[in-house]
């Protein structure tokens, strides 16, 4: 019975013997031969099944002894063998045991009791361990996969280095689309004779050439004041550290020769199609031109964009021919529509709203209704003061409306007009622009990142000193049945004045055209100054923030108020617009806590320094010389420190979105 109780697989077997038992000795009863024949046969029988068993359990064992020695021995080479290494930790993550391979990889003959980072500063984020599962950790010029198990305090390592050098390869050989545009070629050649226009062509593509070879990049000429360039991921790098220093070798050397071209560059790179790598090329350049110019724009599949350049103040258009076309289209949608919507930023200033009331008369003009929209709650000094003005001596007060009523007044055939902004989160109110299919947006700062989506006409031209110059000269190509009032004209002329500094920034010969158009109609410059006068309080606010000023670097200003004072916004730009009149002062930034519970930078700059990369890079935006940004902090001490770093980074490199 012994080899029953070591199997019991053979209790079967026992069961049938005992069964064909009892059935032999019932048969003998009955009929003794019968039985006897019976009990013969399966004793047979049971012999061979028992013979049987007995063989293949003795094969079975013998297989599974030598299976159990083979991946005995399998697991010893594994651990001591194998090219991968292994790391068994104690409880204060210290080495306590490591194979061959780990050993070799570390270049020490023994391991334990070594701390783990000493291995690779990689390491020291793996104590503990407990959240950790995966890590790449560099470790005497290779590179290898850690794969941790907390339970048991294990570590495995994966030689990765071949690996990790194609994907290097790969993601450094990886197509780059580039397309070069050569910014006011159109305007610039227009009074040139064929011989000049032949020499400025060979010159450009002589410069764009020489600088093509230099960095290995095939480039062709596709058009007269266009280039496609196709390049690689590590040539893109290159450029990238050398600050694209294509962009000052064509400004200084056109310069030389008596002409102001300069060069804007749209790259898509981070995709294996070329049908993304275009559109991304393409949507670059856009996105460049709407910035004014003079800069690179490299943009990624996942929205990220760096941005190079942009040193200098967009060139002003000497033509008004896109002006007349804008015009025209914008005429043509107020008549499609059956009401006109218009809608500044938040917390509006005179630009703001003189542009406003300037679209608001175009649609008056085509003899449709319209109306501006805004928060009077928001509404502050100056233009508070406008405000009251015409709604004791103009006609149009009525056409002052809040978001809400312009929401219940909206149909589907309703024209939205954006002014002085194109960001969503700027607007006063963004459930108006998602309730119409018809937006247009009107601007002059440099085109940012946050666009409002799909709009129906864009019209964005940094070069000009303010959205109500712009509005002035779509209003000159408008029909004339109504003239615009003193008072209309006055608002307009406010924006101007207010966004140039009274004609002393960002001022070319179509704002003085803009202003002398305006004063012909009655805009009163004496009544503009009463808008602007400030009370006594104000200056003496202003005054103690300036007392605060210090210099991060020669001729860049910080100026802050304190933390425990909530300032008007308007006060924080003044106080801004005041430093940069200071001897010594190119730049200058002023720092203040906001009614909204957010620290707000006003930046202004002479147009040395770009402060609208610098607020970019602070999540605001702007113009070259005239920026903003709030932010999210609990003391000024912060977020000064954040804006050094950003000058610091902007004035040494890129700025990236």
């Amino acid at each position: 019975m012994g080899i029953f109780r070591k199997r019991t697989i053979r209790y079967p077997l026992l069961y049938i013997s005992i069964l064909l038992i009892i059935t032999a000795a019932f048969l003998c009863t009955v009929n003794l031969w019968g039985g006897l024949a019976y009990f013969i046969v399966s004793g047979l029988i049971l012999y061979h099944l028992w013979t049987v068993e007995k063989v293949t359990y003795e094969e079975t064992e013998k297989h599974i002894e030598t299976l159990s020695y083979r991946l005995k021995k399998v697991g010893e080479e594994a651990f001591l063998q194998m090219p991968v290494g292994i790391l068994l930790l104690d409880e204060e993550y210290k080495i306590e045991w490591s194979n061959p391979f780990m050993q070799k990889a570390a270049g020490m003959e023994s391991l334990t009791g070594e701390e783990l980072f000493s291995l690779s500063e990689d390491l020291k984020v793996i104590t503990p361990p407990e959240e950790l599962k995966e890590l790449t950790v560099a470790m005497n010029d290779r590179r290898y996969r850690v794969y941790s198990k907390p339970e048991e305090r294990l570590l495995y390592f994966f030689d990765i280095t071949e690996q990790v050098e194609i994907e290097t390869q790969y993601y450094a050989n990886r197509t780059v689309l580039a397309i070069l545009f050569i910014d006011n070629y159109d305007e610039i050649t227009s009074t040139m004779d064929d011989q000049a226009r032949s020499t400025t062509n060979a010159a450009m593509t002589s410069l764009v050439n020489e600088w093509a070879a230099e960095y290995d990049i095939f480039i062709k000429r596709i058009a007269s004041d266009r280039f496609i360039a196709i390049l690689n991921e590590s040539i893109l790098e290159e450029l990238e550290e050398k600050k694209f220093s294509i962009l000052d070798d064509i400004r200084e050397k056109t310069i030389q020769k008596g002409l102001s071209l300069t060069l804007s560059i749209g790259v898509g790179a981070g995709s294996a199609s070329l049908i993304e790598l275009g559109k991304l090329a393409q949507s670059s350049l856009d996105l460049v031109l709407g910035r004014g110019g003079d800069q690179v724009a490299i943009k990624h599949p996942d929205g990220k964009v760096r941005f190079y350049g942009g040193k200098t103040n967009p060139v002003e258009k000497r033509t008004r021919v896109r002006a007349r076309v804008i015009s025209h289209a914008l005429r043509d949608l107020i008549r499609e529509s059956d009401q006109v919507f218009v809608m500044g930023h938040k917390n509006p200033d005179l630009d703001a709203i003189g542009a406003a009331i300037g679209v608001r008369k175009a649609a008056d003009m085509n003899g449709v209704p319209g109306y501006v929209v805004m928060n009077f709650n928001e509404l502050h000094g100056s233009v508070q003061r406008l405000i009251d003005e015409i709604e004791q001596k103009g006609d149009f007060y009525e056409s002052f409306i809040t978001p809400d009523e312009a929401l219940s007044m909206m149909t589907p055939h309703s024209l939205l007009v954006i002014v002085d902004t194109h960001k969503p989160s700027m607007v006063i109110d963004e459930t108006l622009f998602n309730s119409t299919e018809k937006v247009v947006v009107i601007d002059h700062h440099r085109r940012g990142e946050e666009f409002i989506e799909n709009p129906t006409l864009v019209y964005m031209e940094p070069y000009a000193s303010s959205t109500a110059e712009l509005i002035t000269e779509l209003l000159e190509y408008q029909p004339q049945t109504k003239k615009i009032s003193a008072l209309e004209a006055t608002s307009l002329l406010s924006g101007i004045i207010v966004d140039t500094k009274s004609f002393t920034l960002r001022t070319g010969a179509r704002t003085f055209e803009a202003a002398s158009y305006l004063r012909t109609y009655g805009a009163d410059t004496i009544l503009i100054q009463r808008f602007l006068k400030e009370d006594v309080d104000t200056y003496i606010e202003r005054s103690k923030i300036v007392q605060t000023v210090d210099f991060v670097k020669p001729g860049i200003a910080i100026a802050h108020g304190k933390d425990n004072l909530i300032y008007d916004s308007v006060l924080i730009a003044q106080t801004a617009d005041i430093l940069l009149t200071m001897k010594d002062v190119t730049a200058s930034f002023v720092i203040a806590h906001r009614d909204d519970g957010r620290i707000g930078i006003s930046a202004r700059s002479l147009g040395d320094v770009n402060v609208q990369l610098i607020m970019e890079a602070l999540g605001g935006g702007g113009h070259l010389t005239n920026a903003a940004t709030q932010m999210e902090a609990d003391t000024i001490g912060e977020v000064k420190q954040r804006l050094t770093k950003a000058i610091i980074d902007v004035l040494e490199g890129s700025t990236e979105q």
